[in-house]
């Protein structure tokens, strides 16, 4: 007797591919109107919706320009967004201070550096400081509040942000600095090429801060899953009480994870320092890796990566295309907005892992 097989059930959209379908169609019918000349230019709909792709069409010199601008700032908030994963990843906490350790390593480098130290020395002694750090925020704040909720280890990430925001201005003052980036053999100057029967310009500074940043994400995706340390991150990462049963430290594992977020602090510092100041307003830049987080998802570094170059270069475009339409800054909030469509649609980001919690 042959088993009856079941009818597969009908294919049914959720709310979320609804919506999605929903904007794709909404998207069609918009460009099949412009084409047709049903929405002529100057209207406010093609204005909006067709005129900013238009112009991408016309000048792909200034669109390729634009991305790569774009692509820099993405790959550096990727950067920043990994000292938040590592941190996250190993304890469980988010590191709200990550913002402002990028302000102090680069605050800490340019000082030595006034003080006489070379430049080379001044780098050396300032991931000394970075250790040193994290050796302090390991005895004196999570050594303490181990096993406490993790709202107190957060709130505790505040005190950490705002006793190193008084330590920089007690120490170096509350003005600006400029970077040492000639001293440290970062390259200056542009290169020009033609393009599309224009020229698109690439800052030297930007090409390097692009690759250093690239060296570091894949040094540190080849540290986490490559080395005996990176294997006990990962298993610290899963659960805190089985990484204890088979002998791995805690209070090392920490030590380790700040100060590696430390490292990419400095890195992040010297570029972002390199390309502008170094100023407390350097923290403002860093809690975009907040929207990163969100869309790539919080224990990710795929997802960093991803994320920040989604971020980086839809803000740039959203700017330049769209900002004068509303009289500009949209470079300072698209990147929240873009964070906020994924909470409604994805909260744990495209790469994070999709909880179910039984009641």
């Amino acid at each position: 007797m042959s088993a009856i097989e079941a009818p597969e059930p009908p294919l049914r959209l959720t709310p979320t591919g609804w919506t999605l379908l929903g904007l794709a169609g909404a998207a069609i019918l918009l460009l099949l109107a412009s084409l047709t000349g049903v929405i002529g230019k100057g209207n406010p709909l093609d204005t909006v919706f067709i005129d900013p792709f238009r112009q991408m069409k016309d000048a792909p010199d200034l669109l390729v320009q634009t991305v790569w601008e774009g692509l820099v700032s993405g790959v550096l908030y990727a950067l920043i967004a990994l000292g938040f994963v590592l941190i996250f990843k190993a304890s469980g906490v988010f590191n709200f201070a990550q913002g402002i350790m990028v302000v102090f390593a680069g605050l800490t480098l340019v000082g030595f550096y006034e003080m006489g130290v070379p430049a080379f020395l001044a780098l050396i002694l300032t991931l000394g400081v970075m250790f040193l750090l994290a050796v302090s925020v390991e005895r004196v704040v999570l050594r303490p509040l181990v096993n406490q909720p993790d709202i107190i280890l957060f709130m505790a990430t505040f005190g950490i942000t705002y006793v190193l925001i008084g330590l920089g201005e007690l120490v170096f003052g509350g003005n600006p600095k400029q970077m040492i980036a000639d001293q440290l053999m970062l390259p200056k100057g542009s290169i020009e090429f033609p393009f599309a029967g224009g020229f698109v310009a690439l800052q030297k500074i930007d090409i390097a801060a692009a690759l250093i940043a690239a060296l570091m994400i894949a040094a540190l995706a080849f540290f986490f899953q490559k080395t005996r340390i990176g294997r006990a991150l990962r298993a610290v990462a899963d659960s805190h009480k089985a990484a204890l049963s088979v002998g791995i430290s805690l209070n090392q594992i920490w030590v380790i994870v700040w100060f590696t977020a430390g490292i990419v602090a400095l890195v992040t510092g010297i570029m972002w320092g390199a390309r502008s100041d170094v100023s407390f307003a350097l923290q403002i830049i860093a809690l975009k890796a907040l929207p990163v987080l969100i869309l790539g998802g919080f224990t990710s570094v795929p997802g960093a990566i991803v994320g920040g170059l989604i971020i980086g270069i839809g803000e740039k475009l959203g700017e330049f295309y769209w900002g004068p339409l509303v009289g500009g800054g949209i470079e300072s909030w698209l990147a929240y907005f873009i964070a906020l469509a994924f909470l409604l649609f994805r909260p744990q980001g495209l790469f994070g892992e999709k909880l179910i919690e039984r009641i």
